[in-house]
């Protein structure tokens, strides 16, 4: 049995393709793993804060030393990484906005990328500590960006979940969305094949 940390970051609760790839994508992963366990993060619904004074306080400050806001947000922090360190696999749903990742999915990678948790700093450099987890990358994009130059989505996230461990990474791109029908339903046939094989 594998545990599974989705993690949703459209600012749309209707009407988004990254959330209806998530939920065919868990659709078919419990019909193949009945037995797996499922933890689901929405981060439009329960919206982070940006890492600020009260995150550093949280993380650098002795217990003893930390403000009631400092505590609030090391606990908050805690229980965000505490779900990515149970987890087997993670599954990313992240719709491009300007070129990139939302700004809720860089705000919880702000709250996990942890120095002593979730990577060390070495002697050469720093190593990530979550080896062994796979992660799914499913994304909505309105153009095609797969491997241009305005991509700075993929390479991004290819980059912060390596610093952690995590180096088994499979994007699966919806793109083209905006383009008219034809390039609209081309981009949801791909990503939908894409994720028939994966789940």
């Amino acid at each position: 049995m594998s545990r599974l940390l989705v993690v949703e970051s459209s600012a749309r609760q209707q009407g988004s393709i990254s959330r209806q790839l998530t939920a065919e994508f868990l659709q078919r992963w419990q019909a193949s793993h009945p037995a797996d366990q499922i933890i689901q993060r929405d981060l439009a619904s329960t919206v982070l804060p940006h890492l600020d004074t009260d995150l550093l306080g949280g993380w650098m400050k002795p217990a003893a030393e930390q403000t009631p806001a400092e505590q609030a947000a090391l606990a908050r922090s805690n229980e965000l990484t505490e779900e990515l360190l149970a987890a087997d696999v993670l599954v990313l749903a992240a719709p491009m906005y300007n070129f990139g990742i939302p700004s809720t999915l860089k705000a919880w990678l702000d709250h996990v990328l942890r120095a002593g948790v979730t990577f060390k700093y070495t002697e050469t450099g720093p190593q990530g500590l979550l080896s062994g987890k796979r992660a799914i990358v499913l994304t909505a994009r309105g153009g095609v960006y797969a491997g241009g130059p305005l991509d700075h989505q993929e390479p991004y996230l290819r980059q912060a979940l390596a610093f952690i461990g995590i180096h088994d990474v499979q994007f699966i791109h919806a793109e083209g969305l905006n383009m008219g029908d034809e390039f609209q339903q081309r981009g949801l046939a791909t990503a939908r094949q894409a994720i028939a094989e994966v789940a």
